[in-house]
């Protein structure tokens, strides 16, 4: 094997998300150079036109597969990979179908099983006894599944094996437990599945909840309007203040609070005491709490109470006057 030609499989383009109406080849969304493929996958045209031209490949059997698969090895024949590879098309478009509840073009996910197909059979060992198909499926699946995970959400949905296997099993369990309403799963079933699938509680109920809300929506999506050219962007309002207003706000507050402690140095001890209880406190104390305290009437402690209030304003608004919060008295 000393003269065995090396052999190149040309590096996967990086994809890009495509309209509908954009004709994907798979030889586009997957390879170029030497390593043709014949069949289009073109969204425009239909799913059923796409799978009654890939019908036309033939299966191959066990021994011509072999022989492929060893020429491609040995000789780097790029024929025998290609092949290899338009046979197991419909295995591809099989395993994709499994993926259409997430809401992303079919055409695209079955592109991308056909970039895990293509890497299966760079990777395939004849000599280990197995067929092509039983290999293949791992990197179709792992390939789709990358993609489906890569464009639900601008956030990562998993980062773990265990988050990943959360992710595209959690609707098949709700299926099975009959759980398919809207809102946070039963205890019951949260619990079920959480063990199952060997996660913590709370990972189930995010996912449930992510995935109940749906992937990312683009603010960019035209909604109508009276040119029809409306976006969802447009529509959206921002009710919070602006960060100058909540600044300025702050700002003049602490300065009040600053003008009350210097005013509340002019009052007496008791006064201060007063004032704070009756006016500066969560829960304001009555004036029949305090005369007990102070052991005078009512009355008394309502009197105290109004001069130590005029006494502060006076104060205050002297002080403010100064620092510039308010306009000075001209007279």
């Amino acid at each position: 094997m000393s003269n065995k030609t090396e052999k190149k499989l040309p590096a996967k383009k990086p994809t890009k998300k495509t309209a509908v109406s954009k004709k994907t080849s798979v030889t586009d969304a997957t390879y170029s150079g030497n390593m043709k493929l014949s069949v289009a996958l073109s969204p425009e045209q239909g799913l059923n036109r796409y799978l009654s031209e890939v019908r036309k490949y033939p299966m191959l059997a066990k021994d011509e597969e072999f022989m492929l698969a060893k020429s491609w090895v040995e000789d780097g024949n790029t024929e025998a990979a290609e092949k290899m590879v338009t046979s197991h098309l419909r295995l591809v478009a099989k395993i994709a179908m499994g993926y259409r509840g997430y809401g992303l073009p079919i055409g695209e996910v079955i592109s991308e099983g056909n970039v895990g197909l293509m890497q299966a059979v760079k990777k395939f060992d004849p000599d280990k006894g197995f067929r092509l198909s039983t290999y293949a499926m791992w990197w179709i699946r792992a390939a789709i599944q990358e993609y489906v995970l890569r464009s639900w959400s601008l956030v990562k949905m998993g980062t773990t094996a265990a988050q990943k296997k959360l992710f595209f099993n959690l609707r098949r369990m709700k299926g099975e437990m009959k759980a398919l309403e809207d809102g946070d799963l039963r205890p019951e079933h949260l619990e079920k599945i959480a063990t199952n699938l060997n996660v913590k509680e709370s990972e189930v109920i995010s996912m449930n909840r992510r995935m109940l809300n749906g992937g990312d929506a683009s603010l960019n999506v035209t909604i109508g309007g009276e040119d029809g050219s409306a976006q969802w962007q447009d529509w959206l309002k921002d009710d919070t203040e602006s960060q100058e207003t909540v600044l300025g706000k702050t700002q003049e507050h602490d300065a009040r609070m600053d003008l009350l402690q210097d005013a509340m140095s002019d009052l007496n001890e008791r006064e201060q005491h007063i004032i704070s209880e009756r006016r500066l406190s969560d829960s304001p104390k009555t004036l029949e709490e305090l005369a007990q305290v102070y052991k005078v009437s009512r009355e008394r402690i309502r009197q105290i109470e109004a001069r130590a209030f005029e006494k502060l304003q006076e104060a205050m608004v002297a002080a403010a006057g100064k620092t510039g919060l308010i306009e000075a008295d001209p007279a």
